[in-house]
């Protein structure tokens, strides 16, 4: 995993231990997210990457871009280091 998408992963898991107003479902959703990514960056090269999982980040971004500008741009910074990596 690159050091850029490490630090990424870690400032969200920051974002989401702050005290933002936001529900548990959309905790536990990007919490889902975040291992899904770390499992797909564990099983590369091994594994074809899964296109389910930009997918699920984009859908995260339009989801979280009113009410959680800031979080919705680091998630928009994974996508893109996701992108560079060809995943």
């Amino acid at each position: 995993m690159s050091e850029r998408l490490q630090q990424q992963l870690q400032e969200l898991r920051e974002q989401l231990a702050s005290d933002a107003p936001m529900d548990e479902h959309e905790r536990a959703e990007l919490n889902t997210l975040i291992q899904d990514i770390e499992l797909q960056l564990a099983a590369e090269p091994a594994t074809p990457p899964d296109d389910s999982l930009v997918d699920g980040v984009n859908l995260a971004v339009e989801r979280f871009e009113i009410k959680h500008p800031t979080l919705a741009g680091t998630l928009r910074n994974i996508v893109q280091s996701l992108a560079n990596m060809g995943i």
